[in-house]
């Protein structure tokens, strides 16, 4: 709302960002890393979190598009690199996450997914975050066996216009291959077959065991059942992170399918 101009915007906005940042005052400072394999639960649990505590979501795949596209000085050095087939590098990354973290909806912490994906990336993480006098509060490690994954993504379709996401067998559309809302055709993406999760998979477990066994042995990681039903996990969420006791009750009631879905 802050490059937005005013008197364009709706009493009713207005009026629903002022409660929010009302409710939002009283609440502590949370910084959260999500790990976790692709289908895991972390697109389900991402949003319960942000609106139980106030926290910006930064998934750095996201952010470091927006910053090419908004041609910030990070995102054209990010952009330069990537025209000339090279890798984006850490310190870059890691910039680009300190610069969003000015954001005024950054104020009382963020939810950080997809980095870091080395212990090299999170310990520029730690020292970013060290010089802003900040510090990690709790990395979520969404455990799950790969078998249960391959029945969740195998079985997962796709409204490409919306995001809208339905499951074969956990969340069917009404008439199969078809969308609930506009009647149009659903897709399966391109790596949501078993072939190319195996690999996912695999690339996955040898990045990011030692991620999570450097989080260990700072004593910040709290392992989450991800196998079990959305609300059980939010559960698991709300004692790991100290919330307050109407999180599940209040994150978990009628949503659209793509946050009901894993």
């Amino acid at each position: 709302m802050a490059s937005a101009n005013l008197e364009d915007v709706s009493n009713e906005a207005l009026m629903n960002e002022m409660m929010r940042r009302m409710r939002c005052a009283t609440k502590p400072e949370k910084r959260v890393i999500l790990i976790g394999p692709p289908g895991c639960g972390k697109g389900t649990q991402s949003p319960v979190i942000k609106e139980q505590h106030c926290l910006c979501h930064l998934a750095t795949g996201d952010m470091l598009r927006a910053a090419v596209a908004a041609q910030t000085p990070l995102g054209v050095m990010a952009k330069q690199a990537m025209d000339k087939g090279e890798l984006v590098t850490d310190d870059l990354v890691v910039g680009i996450i300190d610069e969003a973290l000015h954001r005024p909806a950054c104020s009382k912490g963020f939810i950080l997914d997809g980095f870091p994906r080395t212990v090299g990336q999170a310990q520029k993480l730690d020292e970013m975050l060290a010089k802003r006098g900040e510090k990690l509060d709790k990395v979520l490690n969404f455990k799950i066996a790969d078998s249960i994954l391959e029945e969740r993504i195998t079985g997962r379709w796709i409204h490409p216009a919306s995001g809208r996401s339905y499951h074969t067998k956990f969340a069917p559309p009404k008439r199969p291959g078809i969308d609930d809302i506009t009647g149009e055709k659903l897709i399966q993406r391109k790596d949501d077959n078993a072939t190319v999760l195996k690999s996912r998979l695999e690339a996955f477990h040898k990045q990011t065991s030692p991620v999570i066994n450097y989080y260990e042995r700072k004593g910040l990681v709290a392992t989450l059942h991800a196998e079990k039903a959305p609300e059980v996990v939010t559960k698991e969420i709300e004692k790991a992170l100290g919330s307050s006791s109407d999180l599940s009750k209040s994150s978990h009631q009628e949503k659209p399918k793509s946050l009901r879905n894993w």
